[in-house]
Formats: C-alpha cells, sequence, structure tokens
C-alpha cells in the first residue's frame, strides 16, 4: 500500500509542478510578471492552493529554460532581454525553421495538413478585415492574440510536418522567448497583416509543391524581416528611454495632459 501511495502522491505533485509551470509562463506573457520583475513563491503557491515545493520545482525548471534567473539579492526574476538576446533567439529560429520547412516540403504530407495550415494563413484575412472594418489603425489585445495564435499554429504545424520534435521543443522555446519578451506595444496594422499572410501563403504553395528551395528562402526571408522589426521596436525603446531619463519633465507633463 505505501508504494501506492507514494506513487500517487509523486503523481499529484508532477500535476501541480505543471500546473504552476504553465501559470507561471501565463503570468510572464501577459505582462503580469515584467521582465525584471521578481517571483514570490508564497502567492504562487496560495492561488493554486499547494505547498511551496511544485512551485519551487516548476521555478526551477523556467530558470533552466531560461525564462527565469536567480539572483543574489533578489531571487527568482524574470529575465529581462537586451538587443543581442534579441539576434540570436531569432538567429536560432532562422537555423531550425528554415531547415524544418525544407524538410517539411519533401515529406509526403496529407490534404488535411495542408488544409490546416491554409486555415492558419486565411486567418489572418479575417482579422485584417476585422481591423478594417473597426475604429483602430492596429490590432487591439483581443484580435493580437487571435493572431498570435493563428501565426504560432501555422509556424507548430509545419515543424510538426518535418518530423523532428527536438527541433519543435527548441523552436517553440524559442517563440515563446520571443513572443514573451516582445517589445511591440501595438497591434499590427492592415500593411504588417498583409505582409504577413503573403508570407505564409507563399511558404505554404511552396511546400505544397514540395519545392523546397522555394520555401526556405521564403521561411528565412520572413523569419529576418520579423527580426528587423523587432530590433527597431527595441532601438525606439531605448531612445525613448534615454530621452526619459535626459528629459524627466517633458514625459511628465506630457503624463500630466494626458491624465486630464
Amino acid at each position: 500500500m505505501k508504494p501506492r501511495s507514494s506513487t500517487a502522491s509523486a503523481h499529484g505533485n508532477r500535476s501541480i509542478r505543471e500546473k504552476a509551470y504553465l501559470l507561471i509562463q501565463q503570468k510572464i506573457a501577459l505582462g503580469e510578471l515584467a521582465p525584471g520583475g521578481a517571483v514570490s513563491e508564497i502567492p504562487l503557491a496560495q492561488e493554486l492552493g499547494s505547498s511551496r515545493t511544485p512551485i519551487r520545482e516548476a521555478l526551477g525548471q523556467l530558470v533552466a529554460e531560461g525564462l527565469l534567473e536567480q539572483t543574489p539579492n533578489r531571487g527568482t526574476v524574470v529575465v529581462q532581454f537586451g538587443r543581442q538576446d534579441i539576434i540570436e533567439l531569432y538567429e536560432l529560429r532562422e537555423a531550425l525553421e528554415v531547415y524544418a520547412v525544407g524538410k517539411a516540403a519533401r515529406q509526403p504530407n496529407t490534404l488535411q495538413e495542408f488544409q490546416r495550415l491554409r486555415d492558419f494563413a486565411d486567418e489572418i484575412l479575417v482579422l485584417r478585415k476585422e481591423l478594417e472594418d473597426g475604429p483602430h489603425a492596429q490590432l487591439d489585445g483581443k484580435l493580437m492574440r487571435r493572431f498570435i495564435a493563428c501565426d504560432l499554429g501555422f509556424h507548430t504545424l509545419l515543424l510538426r510536418m518535418a518530423a523532428n520534435r527536438r527541433i519543435q521543443k527548441t523552436v517553440n522555446d524559442t517563440r515563446l522567448l520571443v513572443r514573451i519578451f516582445s517589445l511591440r506595444r501595438l497591434g499590427h496594422d492592415a500593411a504588417a497583416l498583409t505582409a504577413i499572410h503573403d508570407y505564409h501563403q507563399n511558404i505554404l504553395e511552396a511546400v505544397t509543391a514540395r519545392d523546397s528551395a522555394r520555401a526556405t528562402d521564403l521561411m528565412a526571408r520572413h523569419i529576418q524581416e520579423s527580426q528587423r522589426e523587432r530590433l527597431a521596436e527595441y532601438d525606439e525603446l531605448e531612445h525613448e528611454a534615454t530621452l526619459r531619463d535626459a528629459l524627466p519633465v517633458f514625459f511628465d507633463l506630457g503624463g500630466s495632459e494626458e491624465s486630464r
């Protein structure tokens, strides 16, 4: 009876650890735990109604995966990426996804897989239409979450079609890091959605035609364009932060005007 009880206890603890792992990821992705911010075990344990042990294990896993880091004075904190980190993440993503899409184009894929890719690509056009019919120039938070879901779905399915689980795991982790530490303050506009849809549609056509060379070229250009946009956003924020430090009075006055 004791071995069975121990096994059940270990399984329950693992389940709570997995819930804690996903909860912490979600809080980081939603900005509830900001880059550079400390992560406390106690409120997470209270939220899950558990002891601190599975929380600590989940934090350790996220430290190993690069989402969190241990600091001497503040304990566990959310990693804060710099410009070089963004470059390296995109270089890794490009190396693996370009290889994977080339392999996917050589695989005997199914009509169902191609239809799902098409559905993901078409959803971007649906979002663009909703944006153009609405009052805003960029996707709001709700529409941006829909965009992220269909964009992630498209790329994840291509990786699955390449039939290499290790590449899929590594790329998914890399994309999560890029997405969690996204610097985009506003959602995509109609022009950006059009450009992304065109890349997805052309990649789909190349994979369907089993044109590996074209598929890899398009994927490389797609990821490089995303990297350039992300770095431009980073540089803009760094410039704004420098101005804010040098001329805080102007930013304070702007905030006062907005609050009236």
